[in-house]
């Protein structure tokens, strides 16, 4: 994942991974992630992915958004707990992409029926 600026390249992957845990990949989602072997990346997708989940999360109606909340926090331990571990950062991620694809549909969920 080289880049001149990683906080972007960060976000871009952050955004596929996102998107293959969407679309049913989760094997595309774990070849993704195997590919990038710097912590420092890992850190920078990291960034991104929470990013995404903190500015959807506001979207939610209060118990999902209390949930979501309470749910980052969980997924900043588990970070710090893996900081020098490149796998340990990489099952973050996942679990972080999984959060968001979570927090999307809780707020399709709530359009209908606010709509």
């Amino acid at each position: 994942m080289t880049d001149t600026d990683p906080l972007a390249a960060g976000r871009r992957t952050a955004d596929e991974l996102v998107r293959l845990l969407t679309d049913g990949d989760p094997a595309g989602a774990d070849r993704l992630l195997a590919g990038i072997p710097e912590i420092r990346d890992l850190v920078f997708v990291g960034a991104g992915l929470t990013a995404v989940a903190r500015a959807e999360g506001r979207r939610l109606p209060p118990a999902q958004r209390a949930q979501a909340s309470t749910q980052q926090l969980h997924l900043g331990a588990l970070r710090d707990a893996h900081r020098d571990d490149p796998e340990g950062l990489r099952g973050w991620l996942r679990q972080a992409a999984e959060e968001i694809v979570l927090i999307r549909s809780q707020q399709a969920i709530a359009d209908r029926f606010a709509g």
